[in-house]
């Protein structure tokens, strides 16, 4: 019996073992098929050996995430770069993926995918549920078959150019929780189908071309927290039943065609925080009672409407309320006394409507409010500076109203006006009173006119006497371009004091310490000299970079100067803001979007230290790109903004990049308005004091156009040599770098070029010349006096067209020379070129002539340059008067 029980424990035990070595053998199987199918994936999309390296365990390579059995359940290729190959021909091509049966999260995203969306792809992945491609550069249609991705719970196709309509299928999704389609090109109507996703917490549709109305069946997504459909062509009214979304906190409806007004039920999203309803076609009053329930409001967008009737004194007790726009409407009526409301931390912005009646002479606590464009009336004597007043009918204010326009409203409206505190104008007298009062103000007018005209006659004397001094004083000096002396003002950005417009969203301290994990060290990128920066994840997963600026040890101008710079100034070239928080006592935070390539600096210092795949620096097309972008906004600063505004702190590190390399300029703590005028008349250099030109070690940057141009000449430096750090640094050792580099550079040989040139860069003889146009452009921004450089304007035409600046002899030497009133962009650049390269030509010039490179008599057409090349270059580039030394030291 023993025996029998013996054989039968032996008999059970060796068949689990044979079911165990059955299994082993299954997984080692799938564990080698998926290694195939990774392998397969890592050559079609191009990926680099040294993060999938062959010889390493699969679930040690980067992105990969295996389960305890060693099974793929995460792939993230986001971040991930390609081989020079598969650079070359990149696109959507993953069937391997279809080999990954357990997969649950795959993630792609700014990771370059051009080509369309394979149908198959939503019908072999049972078990994903995280599906990220983003900004991925995909085109066509989203597939139908989408819908049959049952278990996914997060799907983000936004920043692509998908097209066409929405499938119905995705309503089948009932497991979703996210779903991002904003950015793209799609069309039609937003699928009735979406009342079936019940889990549906985030909805974003903005920034398409979707058409109709909104469907009242989105009134069923009971646990909805954010919905965006902002920036479509949606028409209709405002949908009644979204009233029914208990739980949404964000509500964006903005830039449609909306139109009707606005409903009453809206009341009932107790939840909501922060509802934007601006630029659409909404009209009539705002009904009774509508905000007076929504306790939790914090962010109320209701500009660039037509709303009209009174605004709602609620608005004054909102006890979270932070930001409230209610600009370009129609709103009427007074608004009651200001003098008793205390909300010290809100923006409100009531500019551009009909309020009207008398402002109190005590305003309340502000954060700020912007009561312009509007028709109040009386005496407001401390407003302060938290406080905009333009445009209205007030006593004693700058930049109001003509009188004609404020009285005819008032008379229309039948109320009474003040007439600026001239109360004659109450009851005007007789006929005959009236008659003498006219004649009176004519001569009155007369008097001043006339005393006005004797006065600019004065000023005008002394105009072209003084002229014709400093005319003479040249001529006798022997040289008319003096130094630009500096004003004794130094002015920043205009006073008038921010309001949030256009700032992007107001956060709260607490999302911003979720976003950053608590601004714990892994977060930390790094500490500017403005503010510490983090990086940080929006509820959605959307990556940021939230800059944290301590009051205690910076001052809030730079920080208020840099709010001030984002509502003044817009331009595809400057880095996205997406948010604020001004809320915490001793620390102000701003919200940026994320930049995939980093900055210059890094992204330049990241490429040379690879050595795997042969690629050691950014090609020389990027970079001739990046010039050309930040070119782009300097200029626009320089020359589009009125004052001029200064960056006053152009480097590599403030030249960030996206994933497609554009540039966007950061780093704006430190901007200005351009100190002085550039064209200052005469009267003001004859009565300005005298002051040293010099500036000690520890001042700031001045803020003039020049010195931008001149930190951005040792930008392409960087970009030309290689050589990391030049623009940041102005030490002894940089400057003596500076002057042996620029020795290398001249209009007359090319290829003194290559002794500095970036070795890592593989530039054919085309190639070449821009290098060297580059290095002439950067060359002329360097120029020791500051009055001798060129204008960023040419300097971004000059980078336009790199091989003009160094192909002068295509161009006829008639119309390089001939300076004319209106300067070509060529012509001034050149000019510049000429006094930046006359100071050390002699030199140069010498050495050439002893190389043969120069003054070749030869007529074969053999040599570098031929002699009328050389008579050419020399009309447009003349050697410098006898005895003129080389400045050595940089004003900038």
């Amino acid at each position: 019996m023993e025996a029998q029980v013996g054989a039968f424990f032996t008999i059970s035990l060796l068949f689990l073992i044979l079911i165990q070595c059955g299994e082993a053998q299954r997984r080692n199987s799938s564990s080698a098929n998926e290694r195939k199918a990774l392998l397969d994936l890592r050559s079609s999309l191009g990926l680099r050996g040294k993060d999938w390296p062959i010889k390493t365990d699969t679930c040690q390579w980067a992105g990969v995430n295996c389960d305890q059995n060693g099974r793929v359940v995460g792939l993230t290729i986001s971040g991930l770069r390609r081989t020079r190959a598969g650079r070359s021909q990149p696109q959507f091509v993953v069937d391997s993926l279809a080999n990954l049966t357990r997969l649950t999260r795959f993630n792609a995203s700014g990771f370059y995918l051009p080509g369309f969306i394979p149908d198959w792809f939503g019908l072999r992945f049972d078990a994903l549920q995280v599906l990220d491609l983003s900004f991925a550069s995909i085109v066509g249609p989203i597939p139908s078959s989408f819908g049959g991705l049952t278990g996914l719970r997060h799907l983000n196709l936004s920043g692509n150019d998908l097209s066409g309509s929405v499938p119905s299928s995705l309503g089948q999704l009932s497991e979703l929780h996210v779903l991002d389609l904003s950015k793209n090109y799609l069309t039609g109507s937003i699928p009735s189908e979406f009342s079936s996703l019940q889990n549906l917490e985030t909805l974003d549709l903005s920034s398409n071309f979707f058409s109709g109305q909104i469907p009242n069946s989105l009134g069923n997504l009971s646990k909805l927290q954010s919905l965006n459909l902002s920036d479509n062509s949606l028409t209709g009214s405002v949908p009644v039943l979204l009233s029914e979304l208990s739980q949404l906190v964000w509500l964006n409806l903005s830039k449609n065609f909306l139109s009707g007004s606005l409903p009453l039920e809206l009341r009932g999203l107790r939840s909501l925080r922060s509802v934007d309803l601006g630029s659409n076609g909404l009209e009539g009053p705002l009904p009774e009672g509508l905000f007076s329930n929504l306790s939790e409001l914090r962010i109320v967008v209701l500009s660039r409407n037509k709303l009209d009737g009174a605004l709602p004194g609620v608005f004054w007790s909102i006890p979270s309320l932070k930001f409230l726009d209610v600009s370009s409407n129609n709103f009427t009526g007074a608004l009651s006394s200001l003098s008793n409301v205390s909300v010290s931390n809100v923006v409100f912005n009531l500019s551009n409507n009909l309020l009207y009646g008398n402002l109190s002479s005590s305003i309340g606590k502000f954060g700020f409010i912007d009561l312009s464009g509007n028709y109040f009336q009386g005496v407001v004597s401390n407003s302060g500076g938290n406080v905009s007043l333009a445009k209205n009918c007030l006593q004693l204010q700058e930049n109001q109203r003509k009188l004609e326009d404020c009285s005819s409203f008032y008379t229309e409206r039948g109320l009474s006006f003040d007439y600026f505190g001239a109360p004659e104008r109450l009851n005007p007298p007789g006929l005959e009173s009236e008659s003498g009062s006219k004649n009176r103000l004519t001569f009155i007018l007369v008097g001043l006119f006339g005393g006005i005209g004797f006065i600019v006659f004065l000023v005008l004397v002394l105009v072209v006497f003084l002229r014709w001094r400093n005319k003479g004083a040249a001529n006798q000096s022997g040289s008319s371009n003096a130094d630009p002396v500096q004003e004794e003002v130094s002015p920043s950005l205009p006073k008038d004091t921010i309001y949030l417009t256009g700032l992007g969203e107001s956060f709260t301290y607490e999302q911003i310490v979720q976003f950053t994990s608590d601004f714990s060290e892994a977060n930390l990128i790094k500490h500017g000299h403005s503010g510490d920066l983090f990086q940080g994840f929006l509820e959605g997963g959307k990556r940021v970079v939230i800059k944290r600026v301590d009051l205690q040890s910076q001052t809030s101008e730079s920080f208020m100067m840099e709010l001030d710079f984002f509502r003044k100034v817009s331009h595809t070239r400057l880095v996205p803001l997406l948010g604020h928080c001004l809320e915490h006592e001793n620390e102000r935070f701003l919200v940026y979007k994320y930049m995939p390539n980093g900055d210059l600096a890094n992204s330049l210092h990241r490429v040379v230290s690879l050595e795997n795949d042969g690629l050691q620096s950014l090609d020389w097309i990027t970079r001739l790109k990046i010039a050309i972008g930040a070119a782009e906004f300097l200029a626009h600063l320089h020359h589009d903004c009125t004052p001029p505004l200064v960056h006053r702190d152009v480097q590599a590190s403030s030249i960030l990049l996206d994933d497609k390399f554009e540039v966007r300029l950061g780093s704006l703590s430190e901007a200005h308005a351009q100190e002085g005028d550039g064209n200052q008349n005469v009267i003001t250099r004859f009565l300005r004091k005298p002051q040293s030109s010099e500036q000690g070690p520890s001042a700031p940057p001045l803020a003039t156009c020049t010195h931008d141009v001149y930190c951005f000449g040792k930008v392409l430096l960087e970009l030309v040599t290689g050589k990391l750090g030049i623009s940041k640094m102005e030490d002894a050792t940089t400057r003596e770098w500076l002057e042996h580099t620029l020795r290398y550079i001249t209009i007359y040989d090319k290829e003194l070029i290559n002794k500095i040139v970036d070795p890592s860069l593989i530039v054919d003889e085309d190639l070449l010349e821009e290098v060297w146009a580059m290095a002439i452009v950067a060359r002329s921004c360097l120029n020791p006096k500051p009055s001798k450089r060129p204008h960023m304007r040419h300097i971004l035409r000059a980078l336009e067209n790199p091989l003009k600046v160094v192909r002068v002899e295509n161009s006829s030497s008639k119309r390089l020379r001939t300076m004319s009133s209106r300067l070509s962009w060529s012509t001034a650049f050149f000019e510049s070129w000429r006094h930046s390269s006359s100071e050390n030509i002699r030199e140069n010039m010498n050495s050439f002539k002893q190389s043969g490179r120069v003054g070749s008599q030869s007529s074969g057409g053999n040599n570098d340059h031929s002699s009328s090349n050389k008579r050419l270059s020399s009309e447009i580039f003349p050697e410098p008067v006898e005895g003129q030394d080389l400045e050595r030291q940089s004003e900038h």
